[in-house]
């Protein structure tokens, strides 16, 4: 048990140390000896766990997938919102996240089984055909098409934000794409309940904290909170 726990933690260790390099200097640019320094394990360590670099770069995108729960809601339109809102906030103060965003828009992306792309387009996908089911937008509305527009633009306000201020006003800029493009999708009712300030990412972790606080003490994990999701 210790030395499967010790493994996790190596893993995670590594996978931590190559998303800051991925993050820094992009995949072409990075190096194993990089990640290596920035891990603190052998080179053996590495290769038990991840057989490439594009292995590791596969691995930095399948964890960054976790960051993007949060608590489900009664409006499923907001949860879309709370995702795009939680991943601007992270993109800027997580590095796995960071890293997941470079690695999914580089010419390696193909190798790479897409990038974390058509994860994220399946999200919203899945959240936007709850919402349509809960009489959430227009009619004219299409989930899978809205889906993949949302995407793409959100990815274009991330990377416009990165070339102009270092993603320093991305929460801002995110918060004024959902702004524009939702009065075109949700029922009028609907969008006076949305909240999209610019600072929601950041509260909406805040309540992701205070509940894992609240699982701990009463003994439950996170899956037990917010595993029932639409």
């Amino acid at each position: 048990m210790v030395r499967q726990e010790r493994a996790v933690r190596t893993r995670r260790a590594i996978l931590e140390a190559a998303a800051v390099v991925f993050a820094e200097r992009g995949y072409e640019a990075a190096t194993i000896a990089e990640i290596l320094a920035h891990a603190g394990v052998t080179k053996g360590a590495l290769y038990f766990h991840f057989t490439s670099k594009l292995e590791l770069a596969q691995g930095v995108l399948d964890a960054q997938y976790d960051k993007f729960l949060v608590p489900p809601r009664e409006s499923k339109l907001q949860e879309v919102v709370d995702v795009a809102m939680v991943s601007a906030y992270r993109i800027r103060h997580e590095p796995m996240i960071s890293a997941g965003a470079r690695l999914s828009l580089g010419p390696e992306t193909f190798e790479i089984r897409g990038g974390a792309v058509p994860g994220w387009i399946e999200i919203l996908r899945r959240l936007l055909t709850a919402a349509k089911g809960q009489g959430e937008l227009l009619p004219h509305v299409d989930p899978a098409e809205t889906a993949w527009i949302l995407s793409a633009c959100w990815t274009g306000v991330q990377l416009y934000s990165q070339t102009f201020s270092d993603r320093g006003d991305i929460e801002r800029r995110v918060a004024a794409l959902y702004q524009h493009a939702l009065p075109g999708i949700a029922t009028p009712a609907m969008l006076s309940r949305l909240d999209m300030a610019e600072d929601r990412g950041r509260r909406v972790l805040e309540e992701v904290a205070a509940g894992a606080r609240a699982a701990a003490g009463a003994g439950f994990d996170d899956h037990t909170i917010w595993g029932a999701r639409a």
